[in-house]
């Protein structure tokens, strides 16, 4: 198993290659391969303890293919080798967001894309970064089975393949994990989050080494967090019967206001779009 079919870091789980086809060999052997790992690391999803079924895995695996399909003749007609690549793991339309969970897919020197992401441990308050193939990326029982592509401009997409492809990945990695961190701040880090400030690394890597610079950067580029609206009750909830969320983060005149800033996919693909480093999104299903 190579490192580009590992986990990142110390929390391990099986990797496989992703192909633009899927074969049923192939098909078999993934399943085979995930039935331990599913449901061990998710981010952008319940984290429900739901078994892996074939259906949901032919719909993944599926999405993939389509995704792989797209990329593949993205990179042929405009040489795009880094994407924002985003999917739906589950129903965020009470805070008017579409898009649960994001990260950077680039395409690898052999041939198949990956995919640079954060995932929370499940039923824990940790999180680590992965990298992993587009059919792992979208083995999930999601709310809907349709991604969203997001293209940087060369220069963005440049500095992302260099930063993505080196050790400096982990750079601003934080282990301590809440699905409803602080966009400004430290104690914790969500996938988003992790994936945003890596974005900004990747942009000023010799001056940004640290989450704080990453953030002020964020900041200065203007970049501004999805305000949710989630009330007393729902976050006591949340914090009683959930290890992966905390609210203790927010500052209090926020909190106690009821307005939850955390960093989201809508937001950054807007901004990303906003300050011209990449242009619309675009659907796959």
């Amino acid at each position: 198993m190579t490192e580009e079919n590992t986990c990142i870091v110390q929390a391990m789980a099986p990797m496989l290659r992703t192909r633009s086809h899927f074969s049923r060999p192939l098909v078999l052997a993934l399943g085979a391969a995930l039935i331990a790992w599913a449901g061990s690391a998710e981010a952008g999803r319940s984290c429900e303890n739901r078994p892996l079924t074939p259906e949901v895995m032919a719909k993944g695996l599926n999405l993939a293919a389509r995704t792989s399909k797209a990329l593949d003749a993205e990179f042929q007609k405009n040489g795009t080798q880094v994407v924002l690549l985003a999917r739906q793991g589950q129903d965020l339309s009470k805070y008017d967001l579409k898009y649960s969970h994001y990260g950077w897919a680039y395409k690898t020197p052999a041939g198949p894309w990956r995919v640079a992401h954060k995932l929370n441990e499940c039923g824990t308050a940790g999180g680590h970064v992965y990298r992993q193939g587009l059919g792992e990326f979208f083995l999930d029982d999601m709310w809907r089975y349709e991604a969203v592509i997001q293209v940087p401009v060369p220069a963005v997409q440049q500095a992302l393949f260099n930063f993505l492809t080196a050790p400096s990945v982990l750079r601003l990695q934080t282990e301590p994990y809440s699905m409803v961190s602080y966009v400004w701040g430290m104690k914790y880090q969500q996938s988003n989050q992790w994936a945003t400030e890596t974005l900004a690394a990747a942009m000023d890597p010799h001056v940004i080494q640290n989450r704080a610079q990453a953030q002020a950067w964020l900041q200065a580029k203007g970049y501004e967090p999805s305000s949710l609206i989630i009330r007393a009750f729902s976050r006591l909830g949340g914090r009683m019967t959930a290890a992966n969320i905390a609210f203790d983060d927010h500052p209090n005149d926020k909190r106690y206001a009821s307005r939850i800033e955390t960093v989201t996919v809508d937001s950054v693909t807007q901004w990303l779009q906003r300050t011209q480093m990449a242009a619309a999104v675009r659907v796959v299903q």
